[in-house]
């Protein structure tokens, strides 16, 4: 196979099943999602709470179990690895988590934090680990004399920085960042972004990207999944996604994102959800958002509708979308 070939299937999610629970109770958290990353990009999975957008995530980091489909870096079945092989394999992919608080030991200072996966990985010679320390908290936009500080004497955007250079510690070429700007002011999203923007760019990092934000989503994103109930209804690139979006779910979650006509009153065109989304423990036969759609037909509950093609690269699970 070829390194083109390779860097468009360069991570690859097939038919991913996570399941919780016990037979006839069981959670169908994430429940058949396929999807593939290309190397140096950037690939977005976007829905409600409860939609199983984290929870795709956590199992392509292995942080929860899989119970059925495959997870691939590079070729490599990620999913079946245990013990030292999969330990090992955590190098190449890391994440950032989305409270840049609750996710960094309080009582390390700063420089003990990034320099934790250095001495548990084995990456370079001990006395050369202070030096590539210092080297990431500058890669990050940080001064290194910051290093001997605790987590709470840093503002929310600078511990999201720490939680950066960690996740850059054992050089990934994957980093899985869960809503990592969702807790920070729009200003310092901006700032963070941008320097993930740059970080990809110079490190030729590949991110899977989660969040709720479509703005945010629409400004880091190259290609995008939109998740419903533990499946994908819809996925595109980022400029089909917003400028043609098909799925009425996908339309619904647009027409909610606040702009300035919505703000003066023009609501003529904006697509509402009415109900919640069914139980994940007991789904409905048809289409998952069938209860909630303002579009639907018999046949919506009846029959599951596959994700198929409408156009080249744009996915879609609905029987009425052409």
């Amino acid at each position: 196979m070829s390194d083109t070939a390779n860097d468009a299937r360069y991570l690859e999610v097939e038919d991913l099943k996570v399941h919780f629970g016990k037979k006839g109770a069981t959670v169908h958290a994430v429940d058949g999602v396929s999807f593939t990353v290309k190397k140096g990009t950037t690939f977005g999975i976007v829905g409600e709470s409860g939609s199983g957008k984290t929870t795709t995530a956590l199992a392509v980091m292995r942080l929860t179990h899989i119970t059925g489909g495959r997870v691939s870096l590079e070729g490599q079945n990620v999913g079946a690895l245990e013990g030292e092989e999969l330990r090992q394999a955590r190098r190449a992919f890391q994440i950032v988590f989305q409270d840049p608080y609750s996710s960094l030991n309080p009582r390390q200072r700063a420089a003990d934090i990034i320099r934790e996966p250095l001495d548990l990985m084995d990456i370079g010679e001990a006395g050369e680990r202070d030096g590539m320390v210092r080297d990431l908290l500058k890669q990050v936009g940080l001064r290194p004399e910051q290093g001997t500080l605790f987590p709470h004497q840093f503002s929310g955007g600078q511990r999201q920085r720490i939680g950066l250079a960690r996740a850059l510690a054992t050089k990934p070429s994957l980093i899985v960042c869960d809503e990592p700007v969702s807790a920070l002011d729009v200003a310092i999203q901006a700032q963070i972004l941008n320097l993930m923007t740059r970080l990809q760019e110079d490190l030729g990092l590949t991110y899977l990207f989660i969040s709720h934000d479509l703005g945010v989503v629409q400004y880091i994103c190259d290609e995008i999944a939109v998740m419903y109930l533990g499946q994908i209804v819809e996925q595109a690139d980022r400029r089909t996604l917003f400028t043609s979006p098909k799925h009425p779910y996908t339309k619904a979650l647009l027409a909610a994102v606040p702009t300035l006509h919505a703000a003066r009153g023009d609501r003529s065109k904006r697509q509402r959800l009415s109900g919640d989304p069914p139980s994940p423990i007991n789904l409905p036969r048809g289409c998952r958002f069938a209860s909630r759609c303002p579009l639907v037909e018999k046949q919506c509950h009846e029959t599951p509708p596959p994700l198929r093609a409408v156009s080249g690269g744009h996915f879609v699970a609905c029987h009425l979308a052409g």
